[in-house]
C-alpha cells in the first residue's frame, strides 16, 4: 500500500529536481563544450603539419618566392602569421642567385613556429602552444614549373 504523504511535505520537495537538473546540466555541458574546443585544438595541430608540407611542396616544384609561399599556406590556415613561418633552402644562399633560380639547391625545409591557438571554454580560457612543425623535402623542378594547380 502506498502511504500518503500530508501536502506540507510535498510542497518540500518541489524544487530538487529543478536543482539537481542544473548541477547535473552544468557539468554535462562544461564537459561537451571542453571535448569540442579539444578537438578544434586537435584540428589546427593537424593543419599545422599540412600547412608545412603543402609549403614544402609549393616551394620545390614551383618557381616562386617565399612570399607566396606563405601566402599559400596563410590561405589553408589563417592562424598562422607570416612571421610564424621560416624556408630555408639548404645548402645555405643557393636560392639568392635569380639567374641560377636555385639550380644549386638540394633541399627545401619549411617549419611552423610559435603557434598559439586560444580556446572559447567559458569559465576557463585556455591558450595552447601547438609544437613546432618542419617538412622537408628534396629538391625536383625548383625552377622550372610556374604553372599547374599547387603553384597558383
Amino acid at each position: 500500500m502506498n502511504p500518503i504523504r500530508p501536502p506540507r511535505l510535498r510542497s518540500r520537495q518541489g524544487g530538487a529536481a529543478a536543482i539537481e537538473f542544473a548541477l547535473v546540466a552544468s557539468i554535462f555541458f562544461m564537459l561537451l563544450i571542453g571535448i569540442a574546443e579539444f578537438s578544434r585544438v586537435l584540428f589546427y595541430w593537424n593543419t599545422a603539419g599540412e600547412a608545412t608540407r603543402l609549403g614544402a611542396r609549393i616551394a620545390v616544384v614551383c618557381d616562386v618566392t617565399d612570399t607566396a609561399i606563405k601566402d599559400r599556406m596563410t590561405h589553408l590556415m589563417p592562424l598562422l602569421k607570416s612571421s610564424n613561418i621560416q624556408v630555408a633552402f639548404e645548402p645555405s644562399g643557393c636560392d639568392a642567385d635569380d639567374d641560377s633560380a636555385r639550380n644549386t639547391c638540394r633541399s627545401v625545409t619549411v617549419s611552423v613556429t610559435d603557434v598559439t591557438v586560444k580556446t572559447f571554454i567559458p569559465v576557463v580560457p585556455i591558450t595552447v602552444s601547438l609544437p613546432p612543425f618542419s617538412t622537408t623535402l628534396p629538391r625536383e623542378s625548383l625552377d622550372s614549373s610556374t604553372g599547374g594547380k599547387i603553384c597558383n
